[in-house]
């Protein structure tokens, strides 16, 4: 391997297309509720993203022999054989030193406590939880609700507040169809693999029952993120119509089209995720002093 390599290897290893969504996210959580980004978010990006990346790349040591038998993944560092299994422990190693180190900087313990709840989650519980049963999303939905609580909790806030309660919430169900939308998406990749399969469990006509309803659960959640966490008008009308736009879209793909194919639906969701960081952000920007 190539020394100029390196850089890209690592960032492969930790998953970045991934990790910066929920460096994002937790982000988000941070500057709603103290209405800066400054040095203190930067660093809490920064060390949720290399906390995460760091989980990325533990994920890969765990799943690395299933990888070699699904095309998708075939070409990862790990089953390609452009890095050893103790390289590869390495760079974890690495990733998540980094993360503590910055995460500890100057925020609360609570902060990193959260960071690595949120790896025991994927890493202890979803990871292998996903080669027994189909349903492992739900638990593994946890990593999805506590990265705006890590940030919340960096800016001093109390978890039990509505706000971040009502946030964590959406980002905690909006995982399950997301992580649903893949199974049907890589279904067939996933049995090569010998993991379990909803195809294996219910028919084509009810699995889209099924996604559909937690759509709609995602869309409802949204919703309340919207009247009790969004205060600007501007935001709350351009991301309704948005969330609006959702609903009539996939309604319309699930109920009436005779075929359904999941990644414009995947891709749609994962948008409405992506508007809902930007917009916390924003809102914690722009949001006038109590």
């Amino acid at each position: 391997m190539k020394g100029s390599d390196l850089p890209k290897l690592v960032l492969e290893l930790g998953k970045a297309r991934i990790s910066l969504p929920v460096a994002l996210s937790a982000l988000a959580g941070y500057v709603l509720l103290e209405g800066t980004v400054g040095l203190g978010g930067w660093l809490l990006a920064a060390g949720v993203f290399s906390m995460s990346a760091g989980s990325a790349t533990l994920n890969h040591l765990q799943e690395y022999r299933l990888d070699a038998l699904m095309p998708r993944t075939q070409n990862r560092p790990l089953p390609s054989g452009r890095i050893s299994v103790k390289g590869a422990w390495l760079v974890a190693l690495g990733w998540l030193v980094a993360g503590s180190l910055l995460l500890l900087a100057v925020h609360p313990p609570l902060a990193l406590l959260l960071s690595w709840m949120t790896l025991l989650c994927y890493n202890a519980i979803y990871t292998p939880l996903k080669k027994v049963t189909a349903f492992a999303v739900i638990p593994g939905s946890m990593v999805g609700a506590l990265p705006p609580m890590i940030g919340w909790a960096a800016a001093g806030g109390n978890l039990l507040d509505n706000q971040i309660l009502l946030v964590a919430t959406f980002f905690f169900i909006g995982q399950i169809p997301h992580f649903w939308l893949l199974l049907l998406i890589f279904g067939d990749q996933y049995q090569l693999a010998g993991l379990p399969s909803l195809n294996r469990i219910f028919s084509p006509a009810q699995i889209k029952r099924i996604t559909f309803t937690w759509i709609l659960t995602t869309v409802a959640s949204a919703l309340l993120v919207l009247f009790y966490v969004i205060s600007n008008s501007i935001l709350f009308f351009v991301l309704l119509i948005y969330v609006f736009y959702l609903l009539f879209s996939l309604t319309f793909r699930f109920l009436l089209q005779p075929e359904f194919y999941p990644r414009p639906a995947f891709f749609r969701l994962n948008l409405l995720y992506l508007f809902m960081m930007f917009f916390i952000i924003a809102e914690g920007l722009l949001r006038s002093p109590a």
